[in-house]
This record gives C-alpha cells, structure tokens and sequence, in this order.
C-alpha cells in the first residue's frame, strides 16, 4: 500500500512539473548563450581585468571557474510556478561534465579543510543522475552527463492555528461571607497559573515544532520525487513559447499570476475590509493583459532593452486604436530648428481613450459579487455623462517635451537668523545657480477652455500678463516659467530662445520617427556632457570623467511603435556606442574600469 501511494505521488508529481514545450510558467528567464557567444566571447566578460580583480579580493569571487564547468554557449533558464499548488523555482545549465560539477561541489561544501575533523558534503548518485542538498537548506542540486538543475520547493510552512499566550492581571474579587463547612479548600494561586501557562507555552512549542518538521519532511519527499520525475526518463530541457530566442537574454513574466501574488498578500487583510468582495480579481487582470517580457540585446554599437507588453486580443485592438492618431501638425511649429540636448514626443488618441474607458472597466471589475448588468449601469452613466469628443479636446494627445540647454542665474534667497534678543531676522542673498532651460508644448483644440484657465489665473493672480505670454508668479527661481497659448497649441517654457518654424532638419527627423512610433525620445549624451561640464565648471579630475563618457556614448533613444504585433506592445530602450570595435559590454567594462582608476 505504501508503494501504490509512493508512485501515485510520483505521477501527480510528473503530471504537474513534466517537461513539455507547451508547459506554461509564471515566469521564465532564459539566457541565449547560443546567440550572445556570436557577438562576444563569454569567457572574455568573465576574464575581463574588472571582474578579475574582485577573485583575489575579500569577495573571493572567481568567475572564470564557470567558464570551465557551464557551457555557456548555450541557453540556460530560471523558471517556476508561484500559483501552483506545489510553488517552486528551477535553475538549469548546461554542463561539461557531471564529474566536473561533482567535485566543484565537493570543493565548495568541505567544511573544516586541512584538519582532522574534515566534512566531505554526501551526494547520492543514482546513477542516470546524482544529487547534493546542503545541510538545513530547502534547495537541492542536481544534474547528470548534460545539465545542472539548482530545485528548491518554495512553500512556507503556516501553522493551522495560533496559540496566543494573554498575560491578564490579577483582580480582587470579594467573596459573600458565608460559614465555613467541612471539608478541604483548594486554593488556587498565580504560581498555579503561570506554571499552566507555562505547560501550555511548552506543549504549544512542541506541537509547532512536530508539525514544521513533518511539513520539512512531506516538503523533502516531495523535492525527491520532484527530481525523481525530471531525470529517470531522460532529462528535457524547459522551454516556453514566450520566449524571444534571437535576444540575448528574454524573460517573461505572467501579469495574471504575478497580480495573485498581491492578491495573496492582501488577503491576510481583507477580512476586515467591507468591500474588499468588489475589487478586481486577478484573472480579470488576465483577461486583459497576458504578460509582460523583457528582452536584452548587445550589439558593438549600442544594448537595447525592450519591454513586450502582451494583452488579450480584445485589449490589443482597443491599445492599437489609442497608439494610432494622427499627429496635430502645429505643434511642430515650436519645435527647434537644431536638435536640443533631449527631447520626447508622445502622441496617443484621447479621444479613443475615454470611449473605450467603460467597456474596460467594465471587464476588470467582472465579479461573481456583482453582477454584469450591474455594473454596465454605472458605466453606461459614466459614458452618457461625458461627451468623449468633446473631453478629448481638453489634451487632444500630442505631447512634446525639449530640454535645450542649461544656463546660469542669479537669483535672490531669502534666509531668516536670529539676532542676540532671539529676535527673527529676514537676510537677502544673491546666489548663482544653473537650471535647465527646457519647454513643454501640448495640443487642445477646446475652442474656449484654455484661455478660460489662463484668464481664471490672472484673476487668482497666479499669473501676470506679459504681452502674448503669462509669467507664472515665483518661478524666478527656475528661470521665470511662462505660458503661452497660440491657436490650439500651449507652450510652458523658462525661455524663447529656441522656437523654429518647424521646418528644421530637427523636425524633419522626429516627423520621420513618428510615422511609425507614437512615443519617440533622444537623450544626447555627448552634448549633455559637455554642456554639464561647462556650466557646473567640474574639477580637471571630474571633467576628464565626464569627456571620457563623452566619447563612449552618444545617446539614449527611447521609442515605442504604434501597432502591435501578435497583440505585443513594444517599448524599446537603447543605448548608442560611439564606437563599434568591440561588443558593447566589454566597452561598459573597459569604462568602468577606467573610470575607477
């Protein structure tokens, strides 16, 4: 009997961590060795003089070992379940040879080396595979002529129930008088007391330290089978379709499964909360979008990051109409003739936005509490009480951002000291400060809400007219910030400086990004670094640091596309190099280095 219910765990177990390609996981991360090692030798990052220092260090940590004992031209994965009903997470990489890890193990957990009492760490070979769990660690290591496989069973033990101990104070309590009988009276005492709650303490302990135990040991039964299922039939490597194998390293997280987590620690709460029934649960989140990734390219001359954002088909197509709109052509009108030190454009489709608000919120409040036609009243309201194409106007969607250069003011602070009567003193002092000189240029076709807001600011004296702009009242500080209002484009600038025509080779360029993006950004880093070290006047030692990154780098570029593919949104951030005569982790290497020196 005891055998049939050993190989029926057994089976449960293989049916819920069995290998397939079509296994879905929380997450997953895994590293393309196969690709990176076409673009730089690993072993070079690795042996790199950055990294190699920190071997004789007091961190001790030599990297190059692994070059000798992974193959690291090939994938190696982190993936687990935090929503299964057996959570847990799983490390595999790719091998040389199972002796090789055998004995690197062995070196890395003898205790007591080069005494009498040395302890040799027990592995267990099963021959198809071999297995080591360190002492009072829940995580085992496995791994057989192929693959290293790091296991751990991530469940806590939560006891049932709590023994509380309530120290309650002694009360008088006078009793009637009444005649004494026959017999002996039993006297209880507070040391009576506190020697029963000390046996109740005791036997609470015990029992909590029994039933943790047995949790340890059913955990480790359940560990064993677990790696039991993955070798005896032929070790499979995981995999998943969501990840991207032409980038470097991909990692996928599912948002419905990751929002449970919160859910989980929201619970322990909820039951003092009285609406807590109404709220979103987490596959409504699901319903919407499916998961998030991150994928990471290194290339000689520049490192992306991209953020793949993948919703449900619904979603996507609501997503696409909001990422489409057609760009008001009149706020090029103040973009600058020559490209400024960093800029952003955004552009999404408000109007599009609020009309697909209820259907939304709609569906991520879907809740077995309320019920469907319940809450299409309150949206139905929501949508008849605003007018979409009229609140749209309000910020029509097209954003600009421009930071062009910095420039130093002087400036007047006010200070307060304390005289020799302990009387209040106000004291003026001109100082001298650099601030950025930047602009913020937006789009509202509202044929009247915007010179309304602006007028409501002068009467409320927040604002001073100044011929066609309006200085906002105590922002000398920043450079005195003003509004200004031409047609249907606002502008919130510290300077006039810059203004074009819109019909500068800067323009042209970002016109061009955003025919195909709707967010599109650019950091100078060149220029920034040098405009940085000329207004801040940095020391010889900071400013040869400063035209080192300089020559390193020459922008950051963020963009993000305006369809989407197989429903994914993707939000790019890059890195440019200016130099390509090496993989660009190696130039992040060699510069830190240098600039550590």
């Amino acid at each position: 009997m005891k055998q049939f219910y050993t190989l029926f765990l057994l089976f449960v177990i293989h049916c819920t961590f069995g290998q397939t390609n079509q296994k879905q996981y929380d997450y997953f991360v895994q590293f393309n060795g196969n690709q990176l090692s076409k673009k730089v030798n690993i072993a070079d990052i690795l042996n790199h003089p950055l990294i190699a220092k920190y071997k004789d260090g007091k961190t001790n940590l030599d990297l190059s070992k692994y070059a000798t004992l992974f193959q690291l031209d090939q994938k190696a994965t982190i993936h687990g379940n935090f929503t299964d009903s057996i959570p847990y997470y799983q490390v595999t990489i790719p091998i040389k040879s199972k002796e090789a890890v055998k004995q690197f193990i062995i070196e890395q957990n003898t205790n007591n080396k080069n005494t009498d009492s040395v302890e040799v760490p027990t592995i267990s070979d099963f021959g198809k595979y071999a297995v080591f769990t360190p002492k009072n660690q829940t995580k085992s290591f496995a791994w057989n002529d192929n693959y290293l496989v790091i296991v751990e069973l991530t469940k806590k033990y939560t006891p049932k129930y709590t023994y509380p101990v309530v120290e309650q104070d002694s009360v008088s309590v006078q009793e009637p008088y009444q005649e004494s009988t026959s017999g002996t009276a039993t006297t209880t005492t507070n040391s009576d007391d506190a020697k029963e709650i000390e046996d109740y303490a005791a036997t609470s302990n015990t029992e909590y330290e029994k039933a943790q135990a047995d949790f340890n040991l059913s955990q480790a039964r359940k560990l064993s089978l677990f790696i039991k299922s993955l070798f005896e039939n032929g070790f499979v490597a995981p995999d998943s379709d969501k990840i991207n194998a032409a980038a470097d390293i991909s990692s996928w997280l599912n948002y419905s499964s990751a929002m449970s987590t919160i859910n989980s620690a929201y619970n322990s709460f909820s039951q003092f909360a009285t609406y807590n029934r109404f709220f979103p649960a987490q596959n409504n989140f699901g319903n919407l979008v499916k998961g998030v990734g991150l994928d990471f390219y290194f290339d000689t001359d520049n490192a992306r990051i991209q953020e793949v954002i993948e919703y449900a088909e619904p979603m996507a197509a609501t997503v696409e109409k909001i990422t489409n709109r057609k760009i008001n052509k009149n706020i090029f009108d103040y973009f600058p003739d020559q490209k400024p030190l960093g800029y952003m454009s955004y552009h999404i489709n408000t109007r599009a936005a609020l009309e697909n608000f209820p259907s939304l919120t709609a569906e991520l409040f879907q809740n077995p509490k309320l019920l469907r036609e319940d809450i299409t009243i309150v949206t139905d309201l929501v949508s008849t009480i605003v007018d979409e194409e009229a609140t749209a106007t309000l910020f029509d969607g097209d954003l600009s951002l421009f930071l062009y250069n910095t420039k130093e003011i002087e400036v007047t602070k006010k200070s307060y000291e304390y005289g020799e009567n302990y009387e209040e003193i106000e004291t003026e002092k001109k100082i001298k400060k650099n601030i950025p000189l930047f602009s913020v240029v937006f789009t509202s076709t509202h044929p009247t809400f915007g010179d309304k807001l602006i007028q409501l600011g002068v009467r409320k004296k927040f604002l001073i007219q100044n011929g066609n702009t309006y200085q906002v009242v105590g922002s000398e500080e920043y450079g005195t910030i003003f509004i200004k209002k031409e047609k249907d484009v606002v502008i919130v600038s510290n300077t006039g400086d810059y203004f074009g025509t819109g019909k500068g080779s800067f323009a042209k360029e970002v016109k061009k990004a955003l025919k195909k993006n709707y967010m599109y950004g650019n950091l100078n880093l060149a220029a920034l670094t040098t405009a940085y070290d000329t207004e801040i006047k940095t020391n010889e030692t900071e400013s040869k640091k400063i035209k080192r990154m300089a020559e390193q780098f020459t922008a950051v570029v963020i963009e993000s596309p305006k369809k989407l593919v197989d429903n994914k949104l993707i939000f790019e951030f890059r890195l440019n190099a200016a130099k390509s005569d090496k993989n660009i982790i190696l130039q992040m290497l060699d510069l830190a280095e240098e600039l550590g020196k």
